[in-house]
């Protein structure tokens, strides 16, 4: 199922609590980059997931897979808490890399 145009503006709204978030379309999900370092993005049913890294553990979240045969990532159910998503994306992105140009 693809990502409707409703489910995509509201995931944006909600990451505006962060400056320098960018994403791109990829066969039908979005992909989100913070300060061009991929971390996560929107997943067939309308999932907003991020990559698993040491620094997210804290957060409790569900393990869920974005595609078959993709590595697990967490879940991020609820996205209302603003303070606490872009904690969550600041934590996951120290443990990666940016993207190479």
């Amino acid at each position: 199922m693809a990502i409707t145009k409703e489910y995509k503006d509201y995931v944006l709204e909600k990451l505006e609590c962060l400056d320098f978030i960018t994403y791109r379309p990829m066969m039908g999900d979005y992909l989100f980059y913070y300060q061009n370092i991929y971390f996560g993005g929107m997943y067939e049913e309308e999932r907003f997931l991020i990559k698993e890294t040491s620094s997210n553990q804290k957060y409790n979240l569900k393990e869920a897979l974005p595609y078959k045969g993709a590595k697990l990532m967490y879940w991020v159910e609820d996205l209302e808490d603003m303070e606490r998503l872009k904690n969550m994306i600041i934590d996951t992105c120290k443990d990666l890399k940016p993207k190479k140009k």
